[in-house]
C-alpha cells in the first residue's frame, strides 16, 4: 500500500502550486464579485447580486457580447477551414514543404502585440500596403479607413487574427492526418474512390479527434480575444469593436474592481455554457482507428 503511495508524492509540489495560484485567487474572485470593493471605498461591503444587475442593464456589455460572439463564430469556422486546407497541400509531397510549414506557423509565435502594431500600419488609410495595392492595381474605390470605419473595423481585425492563429490550426491538423494509414487511402484508391470521396469517408472521419481540439481551443481563444483588439481599436471606434476584455480593461481602469470581477465570472459561465455542448457534440463524432 505504501509503494502504491509513493508516487502520488510526486504530485503535492504541483497540486500546491494550483491551489494558490488558481483555485484560491478564483475563489477569492467569486466572493469579491459580490462586494462593492472599488478604487475609492474605504472598506469592501457585501451587496449580493448588485454587480450582475448593473451589468445585465449596461448597453457596452450588450454590444461587447454580440461582438464576442460574432468574433468568435468567424474565427472558430474560417480558422479551421484554413487550417484544414493548408494541411492537407502541406502533408502532399511538394518541394520546400518543411520550409512553407514553418512559414504558415511563424505568426503564432509572434506576440498579439506585435502583429497588431504591424497591421495597424498595414491597414493605415494613407501609407497602408492594403490600400496602396488597391490603388495600385486600379481598386481604389475599395480602399477603406480599415479600422477607424465601423463597417470595416470588426472584419478587419478577424482577418489579422486568422493571419496569426491559422498555422497553429494547420499544425493539429497535420499531426491527424499523418496517423491516417496510407494502405487505407491506397485501397479506396484501387477500388474506385475519388479524392473527394476519400476526404469524405476516411479522412473528415479519422480527423476527427484533431478537428474537436482544433475548434474548442479556437472557440474559447476566440471569446477571450484581448490583445490584437486593445492594439488594433481599442474597443473603437466608439463601441463597434468592443469585446469582453476591453470592457473589463475600461472598468478596471476605472477602479471598479468588484464589478469588473463580475464580469469576469460571466465570461467564463459564457465559455462554459458554449464550450462543454460544442465539445460533448464534437466527442461523439470521433473515430477509433
Amino acid at each position: 500500500m505504501e509503494r502504491r503511495k509513493y508516487p502520488l508524492y510526486f504530485s503535492y509540489p504541483a497540486v500546491t502550486v494550483f491551489l494558490i495560484f488558481f483555485i484560491a485567487p478564483t475563489l477569492f474572485g467569486v466572493y469579491y464579485s459580490f462586494t462593492d470593493w472599488n478604487i475609492n471605498a474605504d472598506s469592501v461591503k457585501f451587496i449580493g447580486f448588485d454587480n450582475y444587475a448593473a451589468l445585465f442593464q449596461e448597453p457596452r456589455l450588450g454590444k461587447a457580447l454580440s461582438n464576442t460572439l460574432i468574433f468568435a463564430a468567424a474565427v472558430t469556422v474560417l480558422q479551421n477551414v484554413i487550417g484544414f486546407v493548408l494541411a492537407l497541400v502541406m502533408n502532399e509531397s511538394i518541394r520546400m514543404r518543411n520550409f512553407f510549414r514553418m512559414v504558415f506557423f511563424m505568426p503564432y509565435v509572434i506576440a498579439p502585440i506585435v502583429i497588431g502594431y504591424v497591421f495597424r500600419a498595414i491597414y493605415h488609410p494613407e501609407h497602408g500596403i492594403v490600400n496602396t495595392i488597391l490603388e495600385g492595381v486600379g481598386l481604389g474605390f475599395m480602399a477603406q479607413d480599415w479600422l477607424n470605419d465601423p463597417k470595416w473595423a470588426l472584419f478587419s481585425i478577424i482577418l489579422t487574427d486568422l493571419w496569426k492563429v491559422s498555422g497553429f490550426t494547420m499544425v493539429i491538423y497535420l499531426a491527424g492526418l499523418q496517423f491516417i494509414p496510407k494502405d487505407l487511402l491506397e485501397s479506396a484508391a484501387i477500388d474506385g474512390a475519388n479524392y473527394w470521396h476519400r476526404l469524405k469517408n476516411i479522412i473528415l472521419p479519422l480527423v476527427a479527434s484533431s478537428t474537436t481540439v482544433n475548434i474548442l481551443l479556437s472557440l474559447i481563444g476566440s471569446m477571450k480575444v484581448f490583445e490584437m483588439v486593445m492594439v488594433l481599436t481599442d474597443g473603437g471606434p466608439g463601441y463597434t469593436t468592443e469585446v469582453f476584455y476591453t470592457y473589463i480593461r475600461s472598468t478596471f481602469s476605472m477602479g471598479q474592481m468588484g464589478y469588473s470581477t463580475a464580469i469576469n465570472l460571466v465570461l467564463f459561465a459564457l465559455v462554459t455554457l458554449v464550450g462543454l455542448p460544442v465539445l460533448a457534440a464534437l466527442k461523439k463524432r470521433e473515430v477509433e482507428m
